[in-house]
């Protein structure tokens, strides 16, 4: 019977060595020869006719490799099983070279192995301490969105000339000298545009223009800061260049548009909220306003997660075993990597892997579970949003098809179930962490957000 040993050779880094005797695997070896023999398929011979001699000089060295190799992989999967090892990954062969493995020369051989194990760490979630942001939405906030809802739903007309802030040009970006005359190989550029996009200073320029009328400028003259952005990017631009704004572009007015407004009446009113019954302006607004309160407190919710990952991260201290997860990231992936590389790659690879083990500890301890019906709500979810946020009749046969089909779908269920359990295991440390609530405005929230990933 093989043996497997164990010695610690670094920081979390074991070594396993795997020994076996010729009786551990010579007998198999000989049996699945004969297995091979009644099977094989070779020019001249009946199947199962041929000489076992022969089988034995054609294929009996990859079957003996096979077969040594079999054992010691299960020997060394029973060890581990057996003795609860909780690594990383696989592990890695030290110095393992088959072509030593001889058919004519059976004899017992040693296989060595290094593994990495995952560290213990305790997580106190009473020590985390976060902001709940509560976003004051102010009557003009109220107001720009029924403004908005009013643009979105209006009606676009063509008028002659441009008359104000309102209007939308369709226009030809064409790069230019100080004078309008086009530079030779340089940019041009389809763009629709509102005016009031331009610098406020810059759009008496505008008005009066016609189709086919022409305006030159210098772009940082023409646009604020982040429209200027915008306008770079969009004509493939780097913002980084040294006196890029600095470029002067001619329009050309292709079209002049201006949307009439929808008025404020039931007619809108369906439009944008068809499940609600609403009869007066002061209800469309104070629905306009429950809307936006509930954006905010979404995203106030998950400023809060936020705040208690990037805690986790920054506080839970644990061990790594470093030139193993190094060693594994240079050959464990599909295509090698240097060392040099795996190097460099570690530190935002342990920051993963850092998050990974304390995510997985906490949906443990919280005992978090993900039920099928989970993942059949949130397929229909999904679905409401891709239909643009209406709120159908979820037992509609469709919609139950639709999720039905999802539920196939082994990329969806997998991601699906990362996502339900990780907003499970954030809510439940909600209610663990210490939270004070603050009154702030849309402006200085939005300078807290941040991008994150778990």
């Amino acid at each position: 019977m093989a043996t497997v040993t164990r010695e610690n050779i670094g920081l979390l880094n074991d070594k396993l060595t795997v020994s076996l005797s010729k009786e551990d695997y010579f007998s198999s070896f000989e049996q699945s020869l004969k297995k091979y023999a009644k099977t094989a398929n070779i020019p001249g011979f009946r199947k199962g006719m041929v000489p076992a001699g022969l089988v034995k000089k054609m294929y009996g060295q990859s079957v003996f490799t096979d077969e040594v190799l079999r054992n010691v992989e299960k020997s060394l999967t029973d060890y581990l099983q057996k003795e609860q090892i909780d690594i990383f990954a696989q592990p890695l062969p030290l110095d393992v070279d088959a072509r030593a493995l001889d058919m004519n020369n059976p004899k017992d051989y040693a296989f060595a192995f290094e593994i990495g194990l995952k560290p213990s760490f305790e997580i106190d979630a009473k020590n985390i301490n976060v902001t709940r942001y509560a976003v004051a939405v102010t009557d003009e906030m109220v107001n720009e969105e029924v403004d908005r809802l009013q643009t979105r739903h209006g009606k676009m007309t063509e008028p002659e000339e441009v008359t104000g802030d309102d209007n939308l040009l369709n226009v030809k970006f064409t790069e230019s000298d100080k004078e309008g005359n086009a530079v030779e190989g340089g940019i041009t550029k389809d763009n629709s545009l509102l005016v009031k996009y331009f610098a406020e200073k810059f759009r008496k320029n505008l008005i009066g223009k016609k189709n086919n009328d022409v305006v030159t400028f210098q772009l940082k003259k023409a646009f604020e800061e982040k429209e200027l952005d915008f306008i770079l990017s969009d004509l493939g631009l780097n913002k980084e260049e040294k006196k890029v704004a600095d470029k002067y572009f001619t329009i050309t007015i292709t079209k002049v548009g201006l949307v009439n407004k929808a008025e404020l009446n039931e007619e809108l009113f369906v439009a944008v909220y068809p499940n609600k019954e609403i009869k007066t302006a002061e209800d469309f607004k104070a629905a306009v306003k429950a809307e936006i309160e509930a954006y905010y407190s979404a995203q106030s919710k998950n400023q809060v997660h936020d705040q208690i990952y990037h805690y986790l991260l920054d506080n839970v201290k644990m061990d790594f075993p470093e030139s193993f997860l190094k060693r594994w990231l240079q050959t464990g992936g599909e295509k090698p990597k240097t060392q040099e590389e795996a190097e460099q790659e570690f530190p935002s690879f342990a920051d993963q892997l850092r998050w990974t083990l304390i995510s997985s500890k906490l949906i443990a301890d919280n005992n978090i579970e993900v039920l099928p019906e989970d993942i059949k709500n949130f397929a229909k979810q999904q679905l409401f949003q891709y239909m643009g946020g209406q709120m159908l009749d979820e037992n509609q046969s469709w919609v139950e098809d639709y999720a039905n089909r999802m539920m196939q779908d082994k990329k969806f269920v997998e991601d699906s179930y990362h996502r339900i359990s990780t907003e499970k295991m954030f809510a439940a440390l909600e209610t663990s962490v210490k939270a004070k609530e603050e009154r702030i405005s849309a402006e200085d929230f939005a300078s807290k957000l941040h991008h994150h990933h778990h």
